[in-house]
């Protein structure tokens, strides 16, 4: 794990970073500096304590069981992110073994991975090891105290979405699961981003030019 104050992340295809006044590009999404910075005051206060967790989010028998942390001690997470791979193709396996051989990570960055069909099935979502054990993300770098990856839950969808678009089998699969983690940690809408609209996130266009955002949030039930 890096130093807190490393907060300038390294990066990966469409996600762009100005370090030391060049352009870095890495192949396989976006890849930023593993940060664990301390707790701030304000919003965006971070601890690792119980949540509030909604009955109904535990007991729908469509939710799978390895959305559900057991075992550990839940974050509380206030935010969702979404991101895209910026690959045409991958899945949690590959980004897990880039981003520890590429940034030195402990392994893959975000919380969820969601397949297009390549490396794993299309709308298939895998379960990362941050998730289940709720872990500080690696996935959003460069923002006020490390918010995001602090409390912000990373979706990765599997994909190059400035060159195509989301299959309808990934928003099926991203509406499933975002629904879930609002009802788990009561999020509202408006706390859930694109990586380049995140607050305090630096300039980048993840998820892709053609990642519907305005769509998938109006079919969030």
């Amino acid at each position: 794990m890096k130093d807190s104050s490393d907060v300038f992340g390294k990066l990966g295809n469409s996600c762009i970073v100005l370090i030391s006044a060049a352009l870095v590009f890495i192949g396989g999404g976006c890849f930023y500096e593993e940060v664990a910075s301390p707790v701030i005051a304000g919003e965006y206060r971070s601890a690792v304590r119980p949540v509030l967790v909604s009955p109904s989010a535990v007991s729908r028998p469509d939710v799978p069981a390895e959305w559900i942390p057991t075992g550990v001690a839940e974050r509380r997470w206030t935010a969702i992110i979404i991101h895209h791979s910026a690959t045409a193709k991958g899945n949690m396996a590959v980004f897990d073994k880039e981003h520890r051989e590429t940034m030195h990570w402990e392994g893959v960055g975000y919380d969820f991975v969601i397949g297009n069909g390549t490396g794993s099935g299309d709308g298939q979502v895998e379960v990362t090891f941050r998730w289940t054990q709720q872990k500080v993300g690696a996935h959003v770098g460069g923002t006020p105290g490390n918010w995001v990856n602090e409390q912000g839950v990373g979706i990765c969808l599997v994909g190059d979405f400035n060159r195509t678009s989301p299959s309808w089998r990934q928003m099926q699969s991203l509406t499933r699961l975002v629904s879930y983690l609002q009802k788990r940690y009561n999020i509202p809408s408006s706390r859930i981003y694109g990586h380049g609209t995140t607050p305090g996130a630096r300039a980048t266009d993840c998820p892709g030019r053609n990642f519907p955002m305005a769509r998938f949030k109006a079919n969030l039930p």
